[in-house]
């Protein structure tokens, strides 16, 4: 005779597969079984909050998985796999558990690889570079992958620590992240009639409600913008040079200005990189 097997007590639970028996009751208890997945991806550090002395929680723009929330916990110890914690506006390799139903990733490693170091050294720089994350931050949503987008931030924050490039590269990243998420202006003909605009006019209309340029009539629907100006973004459109550089800082405020009426109310470092920018309510002349 074998060796004898104590009892289990009525109603304990044993693991099987992905079945759960309970004893003597007689009854199969179907176990939730979660996929967890752990990724590796580049990303560029948007937004973080310290979580406690040593943990953060961390917004990030990855390539392939689009925006991505996550706690990282004791990222600020100094022998942990975080490069001594995040910063915003730096890139790097980032590790994270992913596990459905859950609005934060656990972030487990991140390897610092650029910090864009003209970012803290050129304070217009600095003010463009915080506007593009925050723009972002609000313009995507979690996990809905804009990989042109992310190619653009990258580049436009690698070119903002180039003298003088802060402009343009600004103007790059609002028409692309705009283009990419549906919201790509017309500038070819008066998007309300279809009719062709008139090239000669002293002022073209731009109308943020219907997304593109209007005959100037002087209504309040409408801003008044130089023809210049959308010749330069009509450029930018095409994917030619930018040589009108007096006409940047306009085309970037228009842009601007359109992308608050997008989203319904003004990002706050809108206001660090345009700070004498009209209020929606009055008219603008980019």
């Amino acid at each position: 005779m074998g060796p004898s097997i104590a009892p289990l007590p009525s109603g304990s639970v044993f693991r099987t597969g992905p079945l759960r028996y309970c004893v003597n009751f007689g009854t199969r208890v179907r176990a939730t079984v979660r996929c967890v997945s752990s990724i590796t991806e580049t990303a560029i550090c948007l937004r973080c909050w310290d979580y406690s002395e040593t943990s953060q929680t961390v917004s990030l723009l990855t390539r392939d998985r689009g925006m991505l929330r996550g706690i990282a916990k004791g990222a600020k110890r100094p022998k942990a796999s975080f490069s001594g914690g995040f910063d915003p506006l730096t890139c790097g390799q980032l590790v994270a558990i992913i596990k459905p139903g859950r609005e934060l990733a656990l972030l487990t490693a991140w390897h610092l690889q650029e910090v864009f170091r003209a970012l803290r050294q050129n304070l217009a720089a600095n003010r463009a570079a915080l506007y593009m994350a925050d723009l972002t931050h609000r313009l995507l949503t979690d996990q809905d992958p804009h990989p042109d987008v992310f190619d653009a931030l990258l580049s436009s924050l690698q070119r903002c620590g180039l003298r003088g490039e802060s402009s343009r590269a600004l103007l790059a990243f609002q028409w692309q992240i705009l283009d990419s998420c549906g919201y790509r202006p017309e500038l070819q003909h008066d998007v309300v009639t279809g009719e062709p605009l008139d090239e000669d006019a002293e002022a073209i209309g731009f109308s943020a409600l219907h997304g593109g340029t209007v005959e100037d009539t002087g209504q309040s629907d409408r801003w008044r913008v130089r023809p210049a100006t959308i010749e330069l973004l009509r450029s930018l459109a095409t994917g030619s040079s930018i040589e009108d550089s007096g006409s940047l800082d306009k085309a970037n405020r228009l842009l601007a200005c359109y992308s608050r009426e997008v989203l319904g109310e003004e990002p706050p470092a809108m206001r660090w990189a345009f700070p004498d920018l009209a209020p929606h309510t009055q008219t603008i002349r980019p």
